[in-house]
Formats: C-alpha cells, sequence, structure tokens
C-alpha cells in the first residue's frame, strides 16, 4: 500500500482541561463525537483521553493533506478502540471527501498520553487496488 500523507501532533494535557472547564459542554460537542465523550468520560483519567483523542484528530487532519480546512469539522473525525483496543479512524462528511478525492482507503493511527502530554501520529495509506470506498463511517466497534 501507497503511503499518501503522515501527520503528527502534541497537546498539553491541561490546556485540554482549561477549554473544558472554561466551556464545558459547547467544547466537548464541538470538538468530538457522542460516542468519543462518552468513551473519555468513563476514563479515570478522561482529560489525558480528551488530549490524546485531539492530538489524534488534528494528526489525521494533516495526514488528509488539509488542516482545518474545505469544511471539514472537528467531528467529522472519529477515533475509535477496536476490540483489540487498537484505535481505528472513521470518517465522515468533508474528511470523507476529501480522503476519497485523495484515494486514501485507511488511517492508522497511535495516541499516547501521560498527565502533562497527549501525542498523535497518523498515517494515511492507499486504498488496495480495484477497492472503491473509503474509510467506512459506519464501522462499529
Amino acid at each position: 500500500m501507497e503511503i499518501l500523507g503522515i501527520g503528527t501532533d502534541i497537546i498539553e494535557c491541561p490546556r485540554i482541561g482549561k477549554m473544558i472547564e472554561q466551556y464545558g459542554e459547547l467544547f466537548l460537542r464541538r470538538v468530538y463525537t457522542e460516542r468519543e465523550i462518552r468513551y473519555c468520560q468513563a476514563r479515570k483519567h478522561a482529560i489525558e483521553h480528551f488530549a490524546g483523542r485531539w492530538a489524534a484528530k488534528e494528526a489525521i487532519l494533516k495526514a488528509l493533506g488539509t488542516g482545518r480546512s474545505r469544511g471539514v469539522a472537528w467531528t467529522h473525525i472519529e477515533v475509535r478502540n477496536g476490540q483489540d483496543g487498537r484505535p481505528q479512524v472513521l470518517v465522515c462528511g468533508a474528511a470523507r471527501e476529501i480522503a476519497r478525492e485523495r484515494g486514501i482507503g485507511d488511517i492508522l493511527i497511535s495516541v499516547s498520553h501521560c498527565r502533562t502530554y497527549a501525542t498523535a501520529y497518523a498515517l494515511a495509506l492507499g486504498r488496495p487496488e480495484g477497492s472503491r470506498e473509503p474509510l467506512s463511517p459506519t464501522q462499529s466497534t
């Protein structure tokens, strides 16, 4: 498979904590999907998980080659954990359209965090020969 893009990001966890404290639900619903909010809030160190998802979304946007432009909303990108615990990327809306236009079939992601920082790395891979559909936003895990 061909590598079509890479992206990385790092964020200070306390910065995300301050955004949540200051803007609450407005911030959460603007940046995270309902599934991501439930996942993070269920964790012992929720702020670290929210920061990890933020870094992942930034890294994915870089791997797509767009940044936050062309109508891509934060919630057009969702980071889920598969049954084996590995994070998976799902896209919809403008992010899905960009992935399709660029021939991206999958985005691999790695996320790490501690109390102070969260970091993520994303790798956009081309679609296999004969495949038409990019990342499916309807996969369930």
